[in-house]
Formats: C-alpha cells, sequence, structure tokens
C-alpha cells in the first residue's frame, strides 16, 4: 500500500471517531421518566371517563326506551313493608245477658233497626230469621233446604245475603218480606259474612278475606290477615266495626280485630268463660260464635253455637 504510515495517536483518534454517541446524562435521564409517566396516567384517566359516559349514557337511552307515555320514570325503590303491629289484648265486662235459642248453630249474626238477624247451620237444621233482642221470640223465620248447610249473613241495603258451606252459593232475600229473591255463586267455602258500606267481606276458613263488589259479587280485592307476621286461619263469622273487621277464631272463644288496610291483627279479644261451663254442659254448647253491634246504642253483642245466651259486653284493656 502506497502513502504515509499512520502514527499511534492518529489510528486511537479515529477508533474514537467510529464509536456510537455518548448515551444521555444522568441529568437528562431524570426528566424524561416523570413526563413519560404523567402521559401514561392521563391516557388511562380520559379512557376511564370515556367509558363512563358512554355506559351512563346507554342506561338513560335504556331507561327512557323501556319508560311507556304518560308513565313517570321507575324509581328502583322497593316498597316498604308494613311494620309488625303488637296487637292490644282486651277481657271483658258482662252488661247484660239475653235468651238465645240453644237450638241454633249460630253462624252469622247481625243487629239492625232494633231486631236481632241470625243465620244458623247445619243440614237440615239451617234457618235464616228475624227476633225480638229481649225476649229472643222469632219475628219472622225461613228454612233452608236440607240440601245446604247455613253459613254467615249480612244486610247490604234492602237485602239480606246468606252464605252456604261447601255449596258454593250465597242466597238473596228481601228484608222485609224475606222472599228469596236471587243467588250468586262463588268459588271455595263460605264462612262469615260483613261489609264496610263499599264492599261486602267473605271469609272461607283461610287467611285470606274476599272483598265483593255488592252488586256484581265479583271479587275486588283480597287482604291476608297476619298476626304479628304469620298468617292466620280458621276466621269465621264477621263483624265491621268502626273501621276494623271483627272476626270469631273458629274453634276458640277468641276474635281479633283486623286492619282493613293491612290484614293486620291489631287486637285480640279474650272471651274464655263467658259461657259458664255448667251451661256449657247442660246444653252441650260449643265454641263462641255470633258477633253482632248496635250502631246507635253502641252495644257489642255476641253468642255461640247452640248458646242459650246472647250477651251486650263491654271491652277491657289488658295490662301486658
Amino acid at each position: 500500500m502506497s502513502g504515509k504510515k499512520k502514527s499511534r495517536a492518529e489510528r486511537r483518534r479515529e477508533a474514537r471517531s467510529e464509536l456510537p454517541s455518548e448515551a444521555p446524562s444522568s441529568s437528562s435521564a431524570r426528566w424524561i421518566v416523570p413526563v413519560v409517566t404523567t402521559v401514561l396516567v392521563l391516557a388511562v384517566i380520559v379512557g376511564v371517563i370515556v367509558s363512563r359516559n358512554r355506559s351512563t349514557h346507554a342506561g338513560v337511552s335504556d331507561e327512557l326506551a323501556s319508560t311507556q307515555p304518560g308513565q313517570s320514570k321507575p324509581t328502583g325503590d322497593t316498597p316498604a313493608k308494613p311494620k309488625k303491629v303488637t296487637p292490644t289484648i282486651y277481657g271483658y265486662k258482662v252488661i247484660k245477658s239475653y235468651p238465645h235459642n240453644p237450638r241454633h248453630y249460630c253462624q252469622g249474626l247481625v243487629y239492625h233497626e232494633g231486631l236481632l238477624y241470625e243465620g244458623t247451620g247445619h243440614y237440615g237444621e239451617s234457618l235464616l230469621g228475624r227476633f225480638d233482642l229481649d225476649t229472643g221470640e222469632p219475628v219472622n223465620l225461613i228454612d233452608l233446604d236440607a240440601l245446604y248447610f247455613g253459613e254467615g249473613i249480612a244486610i247490604w241495603e234492602d237485602k239480606i245475603i246468606q252464605l252456604t258451606w261447601k255449596e258454593n252459593v250465597a242466597f238473596v232475600y228481601d228484608k222485609k218480606t224475606f222472599k228469596k229473591i236471587g243467588s250468586f255463586k262463588y268459588s271455595g267455602e263460605g264462612w262469615g259474612l260483613t261489609h264496610d258500606g263499599t264492599h261486602l267481606i267473605l271469609s272461607d276458613g283461610t287467611p285470606t278475606l274476599r272483598f265483593l263488589d255488592p252488586k256484581s259479587y265479583k271479587v275486588v280485592r283480597r287482604l291476608t290477615v297476619k298476626d304479628r307476621g304469620r298468617s292466620l286461619r280458621n276466621l269465621n263469622e264477621l263483624e265491621y266495626i268502626n273501621g276494623e273487621i271483627y272476626a270469631n277464631i273458629y274453634q276458640t272463644d277468641q276474635i281479633v280485630r283486623i286492619s282493613p288496610k293491612d290484614g293486620q291483627v291489631v287486637g285480640w279479644i279474650d272471651l274464655t268463660g263467658l259461657l259458664p261451663a255448667a251451661q256449657r254442659r247442660a246444653h252441650q254448647s260449643e265454641v263462641l260464635n255470633g258477633i253482632a253491634y248496635d250502631v246507635e246504642k253502641k252495644r257489642l253483642l255476641v253468642t255461640g253455637k247452640y248458646w242459650p245466651k246472647l250477651y251486650h259486653i263491654e271491652l277491657a284493656e289488658r295490662k301486658r
């Protein structure tokens, strides 16, 4: 090779010029890393905001789509459950007793315009009657056909309505003449009957009371009766008194007071011992059944199946 031989110093300078340029200094690295981290964090935040906006928009759209014209948007709140009521316990004081036919298996009792109306049961013994309260003597009496077991009664306007037990039929009578003027069918058994001034109220031994339209006799409402959260069965003869439904509990000497708004039992009336044991044995009397109320004189009247007496009582609250 021609040319001048390079010195050792020159060869070193050339070698250095071929090396890659030096890495950034440590001071440069210090500001680059935070900048990159900040950019990444901002990107994440922006992504979350966009995602939430899309989700919210979709939710609002779905809600609006599911809301029909004329309807308000659902709030998502569930109806509050009624609070459990601790019922008041009542005893009684006998004000007066009246005669009652011990052959009458009382199933329905009503006091109306100074006279006592009673419907009785058992096949071949069932009847509907109007009686003088003081003497117990009948003013009007009609017998049901032996095919029917009479049950609860109610007076609606100028009519008397009487249920039957398992025959799924109620009979309608003219209040003045006691002439049968109609009938209607219903499902299940018939036990007690009363009214609240707007609807007939029917019991059938279950915890459910049925409210019937008094013209069509169709069921318009059902009410489940509960005592401190538990359903109460064997609701029998009924009477509507001062905004509450009074009901005999079959096979007991107890009456419950029921709120017609929510079905909760607000009171228990203990009538144990009302008919003395000796009279029960003498007449083979059965349990308490029959509630009537004299609106004018504010008298609560009660009797039972095959009882020889009907009682005017006053309630006395018992201390717990």
